[in-house]
Formats: structure tokens, sequence, C-alpha cells
């Protein structure tokens, strides 16, 4: 049977508010619960569209001396898929061992001559769940993951995908907006564990000794974990963004281009808005990749606007980045969607972050995105033709796929 039903869910309700995100009894009970165990020393980069996101990654990639591994669920052709094939196998040539595990249904549209030289240079590219007979009960399940891995040292993840798209400055349509993250201190070991474990399912190879996981000393006060989450396992990203809305005392900011929530993360919401907890929510407007996606997103934004969330539609062009941050002291990001194919479908992974002043630079980024944005009325929503009521409620019945 094709895996077109998505894991059952661990959550049958809205998680009770019991925990303030400010209480100790919060950060200890993610780090038992999700994850990682929360690991200091870290220092996060944030970097912002196209041009800050991909001279950092090749600049990485190409002072790489023993290894190099890449996971991404969008490559495509184009100028950058150029730049980071070149950059890929010149270190290959040099002598660095270089994995590339690449989804294989967010590929196909990657030219096969990149492949080619890719793997004559001697990088392992693998694509990841292709389809065969065999792989028919998880051909749906796709690795959504965004991970790069240089010498077990310096980590990037986040939203950007490799395609032309993404590249400048979101100055126009043709620009896609997103945030990328460039990590160094211990946290880079649980990057790379979540790559080697997408790595081991489709090669056999496990990945281990120092130039994977070397001795990493600290590089900056920072405290993070990761939260990963794999196809028939726990729904662990749906259930720690669950606790986290839970834990919110007076603002949720949540940014996401896919934004088709099932009914447990509905009622959450809900439930935090009651508490009197500030929502804000901000998605594509017009210029979107899926026009699907946000009809039936727009079908349930109804009781979400009369419980007081607001929510915005970004203008200049497709808004791409995945961002939340409860009130001032938590943020998450990394490759997780608010939609049920982000939280049942796909392997993930989100770096949830415990410091104040990350929190606040998050909430800096999101208020520049802000005012960029369009906000949604009930008025607006009520005032939609019939025709477009009746095409966001058909689309709303794909939300367990899309």
């Amino acid at each position: 049977m094709l895996s077109i039903v998505p894991d059952r869910r661990e959550l049958r309700a809205p998680v009770a508010s019991r925990l303030a995100a400010s209480d100790p009894e919060f950060v200890r009970s993610m780090a038992g619960l999700y994850g990682s165990n929360l690991i200091a020393g870290n220092r996060i980069d944030t970097l912002v569209n196209g041009d800050t996101i991909f001279p950092a990654m090749l600049a990485a990639i190409r002072s790489a001396q023993t290894t190099i591994n890449f996971e991404t669920f969008i490559y495509w052709s184009g100028d950058i898929a150029r730049c980071f094939a070149d950059a890929l196998v010149e270190r290959a040539r040099a002598g660095v061992a270089v994995r590339v595990l690449l989804d294989w249904a967010g590929s196909r549209r990657m030219d096969q001559e990149l492949l080619t030289e890719m793997r004559a240079a001697g990088v392992q590219v693998v694509r990841f769940r292709p389809p065969h007979w065999y792989t028919l009960d998880r051909i749906n399940n796709r690795t959504h993951r965004k991970l790069l891995i240089v010498d077990g040292h310096v980590g990037f993840t986040g939203g950007v995908g490799i395609g032309d798209e993404w590249l400048g400055d979101a100055r126009n349509p043709g620009e896609w907006r997103d945030t990328h993250f460039r990590i160094t201190g211990p946290m880079v070991a649980m990057l790379q564990g979540a790559f080697a474990a997408n790595w081991v399912e489709d090669t056999g190879e496990l990945l281990t000794g120092a130039c994977h996981f070397p001795d990493l000393k600290p590089s900056g006060a920072t405290v993070a974990q990761i939260v990963a989450s794999t196809t028939g396992s726990r729904n662990y990203l749906h259930m720690m963004l669950m606790t986290a809305i839970a834990a919110a005392e007076r603002h949720i900011r949540i940014a996401t281009p896919y934004f088709v929530p099932d009914d447990v993360a509905l009622g959450q919401l809900r439930d935090a808005a009651a508490r009197g907890v500030e929502i804000d929510i901000l998605v594509p407007g017009e210029h979107t990749d899926s026009e699907l996606v946000r009809r039936a997103s727009r079908h349930f934004w109804r009781t979400l606007l009369e419980a007081g969330v607001r929510i915005h539609e970004y203008q200049p062009t497709f808004m791409h980045a995945k961002l939340m941050v409860v009130d001032t002291v938590f943020a998450s990001v990394g490759s997780t969607n608010f939609d049920e194919r982000s939280f049942r479908l796909n392997d993930e992974a989100n770096l949830n972050v415990f410091d104040a002043g990350f929190a606040r630079e998050m909430i800096d980024v999101f208020e520049r995105d802000l005012s960029c944005a369009r906000a949604v009325t009930l008025q607006a929503w009520e005032a939609r033709p019939l025709r477009q009521r009746l095409i966001d409620r058909a689309g709303s019945w794909m939300r367990p796929q899309i």
C-alpha cells in the first residue's frame, strides 16, 4: 500500500498550559522530551536571503579539509546549482570526502549533468528514498531537512533550497525570502547526527570518528538543542511546537510558507489566544509556489481570526522562511513548516534556541518582514466570493498531503 496516509498523531488534543516559557521547568521539559539535551557554548549567525546565505555556505565548502556532509530537499538547476556542484567537485578532487544526500522528489528538477560531474569527481551522491517496488510503502515520506556540515566543525540549517529562486535579497518576486543559520560549537555534532541518521538508511554506512565528530570547543554562549523527526517514529516536532505554544505567556510569532495546521494545532493556537497571548502569523501572499496550499490555508482562518489571532500576508515575494518565537525567551528555526506534511510525513530538523538575545534578534527579523505584509481581517475573509470559498474548501480536503 502506498504511504499516502500520514503517521498517526501522538497528540489527540492541545497540550495543557501548565508551564511558562520563562520557567526553568519549561526548559528542562523540552530538554527531556525532545531531541538532544540542551547544549551550551554555541554561536549562531543569522543569514538573511540568498545574497548572504549562499556565499557563507560556499565559503565553508571551499574551506573543507576532511569532510563535507550535505543534505537538502530541493536541488534544482541554474546558476547556484552549478556553483554548489563546482565547489563540491573541487573539494572531492582535492581529497575531501564529500557526501551529498538529495531527496528524490525534491531534486527531480536537477540537471543530470551536475550529478554526472559530481559522481565522476568522487562525490558520493545519494537520492533519498527513490521509488522501487520495495519502497512503495514509504514513497510519500521525504527528507525535508536542510543540513550542511563541514569538517564536523561548522554547520548550517534553515529553509533555503539550492535554486536560483533564492538568489538575491527578496527585492522582487524573482528573489525569494528565506533565512538560514551558521552554527559553530558543540551543537554541530547534533546536526551531524541528524545527517548520519538519514545517510545510513540509504547507504548502510554509519559515520563515526573524528572526521565527522571532532572534539568541539565552545565558540559562544548560546544554549540550543536539535529536534529531529523521522517518519515512523514519534511526531516530535509536532509535539514540541505544541508544547512551546502551550507555554507562551505574552506573544507567539510564527512565520511559515505553508500554514495548513491540523485540528490539534488550531486548538492550541485558539487556547493560547484565549489566555490573552498575542499571536501573529506571517504567511505568503499572492506570491507563492503553491496556490493549492494558499487556498487550503485560507479555509481554516475563520476560527483563528475570530479568536483574535492576527494573520499577515507577505507582499514583496514568496516568503519561505520558517520561524517560531515564543515570548522573548525561545525560538525554533529550521526546516519545519506549520502543516501536516512536516508534522507527520517528512523527516525534519529544527534548531531550538533558549537564548533571549537570539529570540530578540528573531523578533527583529520577524518585525521587518511584518512591515512588508498586509493584515487579513475577518471582514475581508468573510467577503471572499463564493467561488473562492468553494475552491478554498476543496483545497482543505488535501490538508494531510500538501
